[in-house]
């Protein structure tokens, strides 16, 4: 939804989460005060409130519009690949390396982001967040599945390869790279790492 068609609560519910995803990635979710986001909104408690019963609360909508995003994003990014590419690998590929140039340009709105940095303190969250973060990981899993699944049905891989373990791993590089990419302070790691994912892809469906 745009902007100029959201009312002003809608807006300051907007603000809201954008603010705190931006808290929660520079510094984590229990470093986050509902007082800051509220100083920072120009709102009131009271205001704050009425859009959110408390920070779990919060923290559910950020997950959720997170994964929306998330899956929003790759649907795009493979989309466009697909219709510039008829083969499922070359595909996929390209897909793969947009992903790369996106982190490399915006790491902080990079999709997935935001997942890595609350499965940092899953302790904090009670089993609904908990089967959001869930869910948000069999999602990522589902995209590039399907993309495997269109690879796999036009070349066989080199050695027998579970095409849902084959997708794990790739949400593994792209999580585990964010995680290295923080603790580091290495700009270019999540890049790099989605890039020799791809390599690793091309190299198992080239033929022998």
């Amino acid at each position: 939804m745009k902007a100029a068609t959201l009312s002003r609560g809608e807006r300051t519910r907007e603000l809201l989460l954008d603010l705190a995803e931006s808290a929660v990635l520079e510094k984590g979710y229990a470093a986050t005060s509902i007082e800051e986001l509220i100083a920072a909104a120009g709102i009131t408690k009271s205001g704050f409130f009425y859009h959110f019963d408390g920070k779990p609360a919060l923290a559910k909508a950020l997950m959720q519009r997170d994964n929306q995003r998330t899956e929003a994003a790759f649907e795009s990014i493979f989309g466009m690949a697909a219709a510039r590419y008829a083969d499922p690998l070359a595909a996929l590929l390209d897909g793969l390396v947009e992903l790369g140039e996106m982190a490399a340009v915006s790491p902080n709105a990079y999709p997935g982001c935001l997942a890595a940095a609350f499965s940092y303190q899953e302790a904090q969250f009670d089993d609904d967040h908990h089967a959001l973060m869930r869910e948000g990981f069999l999602m990522r899993r589902r995209q590039i599945r399907k993309r495997l699944d269109k690879v796999a049905a036009s070349a066989s891989p080199r050695v027998a390869v579970g095409l849902d373990d084959l997708a794990d791993m790739g949400i593994a590089v792209i999580q585990g790279a964010i995680v290295l990419e923080r603790v580091r302070g290495e700009p270019g790691i999540l890049a790099q790492q989605v890039d020799l994912y791809g390599a690793f892809i091309r190299r198992l469906f080239q033929p022998v």
